[in-house]
C-alpha cells in the first residue's frame, strides 16, 4: 500500500525524535513534514539535530532532507496538506499548555488531525485520552468534537500521562473480567528520560532517588478515572473507583518505568491464579485488528521473582508491552504487583502512532 505522508510537531525534541525513529520504516505511515521551533525554521532536518539526536536508531534518511518549518506557523502545513505532504501530525510539543492547546487546535480548524503526545488537550472534554487497548471506544467522541467545533475532518486525539502506564491496562483488564477494584497504592519508579532533555541534572539524580515529580502524582490518580470511564449521551461519564493513591519518584534509569502496585477488590476477590490467566489472556482491538505496531501480548506475566526489571523486560514485545511480575497477596489490601513500560515508546511516541493506527483502522483519518 501507499504509506500516509504524516507530519511530526516539535520534531526536534526527544519525543518528536522517537516518533521520526519509529516511523522509520512504518507501513503506513511515512514522515514528509516536520515543525519545530521558530529556531529550527528554514534548516534542513539533519541540521536542525545535529549534535543533539540522543536515540540509538536513526529517522528514515529521506527525513534528514526536509526542511523543518515552524510549528506556529499553520499556514505552512495547510499548504503540506494541499500538496498532498500531511494528512495528519503527531504533535510533541514542548511548550506551554495554553499556547499548545491553541496551536493544536488551530491545526484540527484547518482540517488536519492532531494525534497528540502532549498534555494540554488531556482534560479537554470533548478529546479523548487514549490507550488504544483500554478505551478504543473512546473515539466516538470524535463525532461530538467535530460538530461543536464545525471541523470537517480536523479533530484532537490525545495520550495519557507516561507514568499509569504499568498499571492502566492491567487494572482494566480485572475490571473487564468483571472484578471490582475499589482501591490502588502505586508507587512509581521513573526514568529520567520521562523528563526529556536535559531533563534531570547528573548531579541531581546519580546516586539518588528524587521523591518528587511536579504534578505527577495528580495525574496518576486521576486520568485513569477518564480513560476507564464511558461516554454517556456524548459526554465522558469518568470513573469514581478505584480510588488511587500515587507516590511518583524519579530514579537513576534511562528508560522504563517501574510502577509497584496494591489492589483491594469488593466483593469478588480473584486468586492469584484467576489475575495471572486475566492477564496473560488479555486482549483487545489492537490485537484483533492486527495493527502494526501493537503487541502481540499486551500483558506479559513474569513468574520469576526478580522481575520485571527495566534493563531486560522494558523492550518486551516492541516494547510496547506491560510486563507484570512479583504477583502476590496483600497483608493490607488483597493483591500486589510490579509493572513495567518503556516510557518513551509504549508511553510515549509508540502509543501515539498505535493510536494514530487505530484511527485509520476506525476510518477517522481519511486516505
Amino acid at each position: 500500500m501507499n504509506r500516509i505522508p504524516v507530519g511530526v510537531l516539535g520534531a526536534t525534541g526527544m519525543v518528536g525524535q522517537q516518533y521520526l525513529s519509529l516511523l522509520a520504516g512504518h507501513p503506513w505511515f511515512a514522515v514528509r513534514f516536520v515543525a519545530a521551533s521558530a529556531r529550527s525554521a528554514g534548516k534542513s532536518y539533519r541540521d536542525a539535530v545535529a549534535g543533539r539526536w540522543h536515540l540509538g536508531k536513526s529517522a528514515e534518511e529521506s527525513v534528514y532532507s526536509i526542511t523543518v518549518e515552524d510549528a506556529n506557523d499553520v499556514s505552512r502545513a495547510q499548504a503540506a496538506a494541499a500538496e498532498g505532504r500531511c494528512v495528519f501530525v503527531f504533535s510533541a510539543l514542548e511548550m506551554g499548555k495554553d499556547e499548545t492547546r491553541r496551536l493544536e487546535e488551530a491545526y484540527a480548524a484547518c482540517g488536519i488531525p492532531v494525534i497528540s503526545n502532549a498534555s494540554a488537550h488531556r482534560w479537554t472534554a470533548d478529546v479523548p485520552m487514549l490507550i488504544a487497548e483500554v478505551n478504543p471506544h473512546h473515539t466516538d467522541i470524535i463525532q461530538t468534537q467535530r460538530a461543536a467545533r464545525g471541523w470537517k475532518n480536523g479533530f484532537i486525539v490525545v495520550k495519557p500521562n507516561c507514568s499509569i502506564q504499568s498499571y492502566v491496562t492491567p487494572l482494566h483488564a480485572l475490571l473487564k473480567a468483571g472484578y471490582d477494584l475499589k482501591r490502588v497504592i502505586v508507587s512509581t519508579l521513573q526514568a529520567v528520560s520521562g523528563a526529556g532533555y536535559p531533563g534531570v541534572s547528573s548531579f541531581d539524580i546519580v546516586d539518588n532517588v528524587v521523591p518528587y515529580i511536579s504534578g505527577e502524582e495528580e495525574k496518576s490518580e486521576q486520568e485513569p478515572l477518564k480513560i476507564l470511564g464511558d461516554i454517556a449521551e456524548g459526554v465522558f461519564v469518568n470513573r469514581v473507583e478505584p480510588l488511587i493513591s500515587a507516590h511518583c519518584n524519579r530514579v537513576p534509569v534511562l528508560n522504563g518505568h517501574t510502577a509497584c502496585v496494591s489492589l483491594e477488590f469488593g466483593t469478588v476477590k480473584p486468586s492469584l491464579d484467576e489475575v495471572k490467566k486475566v492477564w496473560s489472556e488479555f486482549t483487545s482491538i489492537p490485537q484483533a485488528l492486527k495493527l502494526p505496531s501493537a503487541p502481540q501480548h499486551p500483558i506479559i506475566v513474569r513468574e520469576e521473582p526478580d522481575r520485571p526489571q527495566a534493563r531486560f523486560d522494558r523492550d518486551a514485545d516492541k516494547a510496547m508491552a506491560v510486563s507484570v511480575g512479583r504477583i502476590r497477596p496483600c497483608p493490607v489490601f488483597d493483591i500486589r504487583f510490579v509493572g513495567l513500560h518503556h516510557n518513551t515508546i509504549r508511553g510515549a511516541a509508540g502509543g501515539g502512532i498505535l493510536n494514530a493506527e487505530l484511527l485509520k483502522a476506525q476510518g477517522y483519518i481519511a486516505v
